[in-house]
């Protein structure tokens, strides 16, 4: 048998019809299979790689780390070097009120983490998402999923959940004094790049602290740079109470983390404690690979020429078949007709070189979230590819 008759044996399949591409090798912009076809990756592993596959500073700090020291203890326990100075690298980049970091194995373990904070915190059971957002797979992420196809199977989910409607001036009102927390996608990615109006967002932070209630802004998919600045909600005019970070993270390596003040935080060391672990969160090599790709993103000036690279992407998706391009920076949703449109747009770029993909609650719209360092020739390249695969319909 060969590998890929391996792997749809062996190996849990999450379809029924994975893209099943066996690749060898990545580095930068792309990516090579077993028989040598290159790929252009306008995905960045669903936003993850944002400083390009396998960076040199990434691979070297991964090399380092590990002749050091790997697994010693469970989170928290020992001073670990690459945990302390990638959690002070972030926090100096951060508003004062997010000064503490809790490092997780993945963005949906800093959701299930936020959700005890803000329980623990406040001392209440009731938490707040919206329609159409996505904070992860696992128990607890799921219930504040936004979408009931994705939810429906696995009930009975957490009791207290309520879905209000993002960019809604009435479902604020279902915010209220018995409301831990509420969870907002800072921009919503798999709602198809919804951004929030500003004056709505401002009045959730305001509800939000007329109420007493959390606000937790998840950044998992859209911080590090890709809507063009640091954190997204650097341009929303607002500042999170709880922050929660994930894939770009680790720079390729598995990392995530939800940041708070010390204050709040401290509210898990006690009653009981030890009011979250993990054996694994923070791992020593993850961190290292993370803060080598933070000083990479920061170092190269990536973040300058995003809204650019995202303009020029605007003006080269130009064909009748597209019916909108949303975005900002390099998060893109080019919506098409229908989901069966996009997908043979999909497979003809995929057959042709270039890799893209859907939104799991906007099937008809493309996802392009590409490597923040792709140049202005391969964006060119991109959208002709596109294009011509629209052109085939």
């Amino acid at each position: 048998m060969n590998n890929r008759q391996l792997f749809l044996q062996h190996v849990a399949q999450t379809s029924d019809a994975p893209l099943a591409l066996e690749i060898v090798k990545a580095e930068g912009m792309y990516m090579w299979d077993v028989n040598g076809k290159k790929f252009l990756d306008l995905i960045a592993g669903i936003s993850v790689c944002n400083v390009g596959h396998c960076h040199p500073a990434v691979v070297k700090a991964i090399q380092d780390q590990a002749q050091q020291y790997m697994h010693l203890l469970v989170y928290g326990e020992f001073v670990q070097s690459p945990q302390v100075a990638y959690a002070q690298a972030l926090t100096k980049h951060l508003p004062e009120n997010l000064d503490c970091v809790y490092f997780t194995n993945s963005g949906a373990e800093a959701v299930e983490g936020a959700m005890k904070l803000a329980k623990r915190f406040t001392g209440r059971t009731e938490i707040a998402a919206f329609n159409r957002s996505y904070h992860g797979s696992t128990q607890g992420a799921l219930s504040i999923l936004g979408d009931e196809y994705w939810r429906n199977a696995y009930r009975p989910l957490l009791p207290g959940i309520q879905h209000l409607e993002y960019n809604n001036y009435a479902s604020l009102e279902l915010i209220t004094t018995n409301t831990a927390a509420v969870f907002a996608e800072s921009v919503q990615a798999e709602g198809g790049v919804i951004v929030p109006q500003l004056e709505w967002l401002h009045a959730l932070r305001a509800k939000c602290n007329a109420t007493g209630t959390l606000l937790v802004l998840d950044e998992i998919q859209c911080g590090l740079g890709r809507n063009g600045t640091l954190w997204a909600f650097e341009q929303l005019g607002i500042t999170p109470d709880i922050l929660l970070l994930g894939k770009a993270l680790g720079g390729g390596m598995p990392l995530g983390a939800f940041i708070s003040s010390h204050n709040i935080m401290w509210s898990l060391t006690n009653s009981p404690v030890l009011g979250h672990i993990t054996t694994f969160g923070g791992h020593p090599v993850n961190c290292a690979a993370g803060l080598a790709g933070f000083n990479a993103l920061l170092e190269a000036d990536l973040i300058k020429d995003v809204k650019r690279k995202g303009e020029l992407f605007h003006q080269h998706l130009q064909h009748p078949a597209i019916k909108a391009v949303r975005s900002l920076g390099l998060m893109m949703a080019v919506e098409l007709e229908n989901f069966a449109v996009n997908k043979k747009t999909i497979d003809y770029c995929i057959e042709n070189g270039v890799l893209t993909d859907w939104f799991l609650f906007a099937p008809e719209c493309m996802r392009i979230a590409p490597p923040l360092i792709i140049t202005d020739e391969e964006i060119i390249h991109a959208c002709k590819v596109i294009c011509e695969g629209l052109d085939k319909l």
